[in-house]
């Protein structure tokens, strides 16, 4: 594809290690940041020392701490944005005139849940709702097993596009064809958005056992592996009940190869949460969910399997689905039971 003028909403890693993978394919790319030293440390030095310290980037890849600069006259914009900052960011760029008309074509990173009156909505349903109508059933989810830090160095990385309208999917595949990614469209929108989301939770589980594997000889290979294999099915489990269309969505990169990564990498956000579980008892600083929630800036990181757990314990109750993982993460977060048990309890060793 020829260079393409392209907008990203969020300078956190991932939107910057994407950024990089794109600026090295010869795209011009501007990221909107929050943060005035992540505009200055991109523009000036070539890296984001707050966000992705240790790798320099290209000069095609700017930054602003102006979000309609970022969003205006690009070809594609990537919304980048946590879960708990995606509406409210959003509605801050639909009068930008490119959006307005539809003109641009939108791909989104955000991974989780978004709570409502009507109880939790996936991040499409968000993201569409809070966008002019022109954008119904064709912004593309982008997700994968895709560790910033490996994308930005440009390592092999297999993505999925996934949209109701498959040629805007094919738009962001063609977009997305530089060094080091390899990706595939996907017509199953709910299902990608359920592994994208859900592995998170499932990871937190996988830090905190890993943790207690440290100091204990009851956890091995073998754990693992059965620790993964019922992570998937509750993955499954839940993504059927909310509406995904394809089986294969689940044993592919989205599903399977999404979880693996999240569950073992060093760079994991989700696995280390839940190994500070364990070793700094991190939660210490918490009265339940809802307050890791309203004061997650507290933990020094974001980890969305721990705002995923509310929403995904939300949609247990409303479908009446067995999800012991997660229900056992969730009760450990609200403080229900106690961070040495819930492994124990999980597998029933005594």
């Amino acid at each position: 594809m020829e260079s393409k003028n392209v907008g990203i909403i969020g300078a956190g890693a991932w939107g910057t290690g994407l950024g990089q993978a794109l600026a090295r394919g010869g795209h011009k790319v501007q990221m909107w940041a929050l943060e005035p030293e992540v505009k200055e440390t991109v523009n000036n030095e070539h890296e984001n020392k707050k966000f992705l310290p240790g790798y320099s980037l290209s000069e095609n890849l700017t930054c602003t701490n102006d979000i309609i600069e970022a969003a205006t006259g690009k070809d594609f914009l990537i919304i980048a944005s946590p879960s708990l900052f995606l509406e409210s960011t959003i509605k801050k760029i639909i009068g930008v005139p490119n959006i307005a008309d539809g003109t641009t074509v939108i791909g989104v990173l955000t991974k989780g849940f978004v709570p409502s009156p009507n109880g939790p909505r996936l991040i499409l349903e968000t993201v569409e709702s809070a966008l002019p109508e022109s954008y119904k059933g064709k912004t593309v989810y982008i997700a994968g097993p895709s560790h910033a830090e490996e994308v930005a160095l440009g390592k092999i990385t297999g993505l999925i596009a996934a949209c109701e309208y498959g040629k805007n999917s094919i738009l962001f595949r063609e977009l997305l064809h530089v060094r080091g990614l390899m990706v595939y469209s996907s017509l199953d929108v709910i299902g990608v958005q359920i592994c994208a989301a859900a592995k998170n939770v499932i990871a937190v589980v996988y830090g905190a056992m890993d943790a207690i594997a440290e100091t204990s000889n009851i956890f091995g290979d073998n754990t693992e592996s059965l620790l993964m294999a019922a992570g998937l099915n509750e993955i499954q489990t839940l993504g059927f009940a909310m509406g995904a269309t394809h089986a294969e969505t689940f044993t592919s990169i989205s599903g399977v190869g999404d979880l693996d990564v999240t569950c073992k990498s060093k760079f994991g956000r989700n696995r280390r949460f839940g190994q500070d579980i364990i070793k700094k008892d991190i939660l210490a600083d918490f009265k339940n969910i809802d307050d890791i929630i309203a004061n997650i800036g507290k933990i020094g990181y974001l980890p969305e399997g721990a705002v995923a757990c509310k929403y995904v314990h939300e949609i247990a109750i409303q479908k009446n689905l067995k999800l012991p993982l997660c229900d056992i993460l969730y009760r450990i977060l609200n403080k229900e039971t106690t961070p040495k048990d819930f492994l124990r309890e999980l597998f029933n060793n005594k």
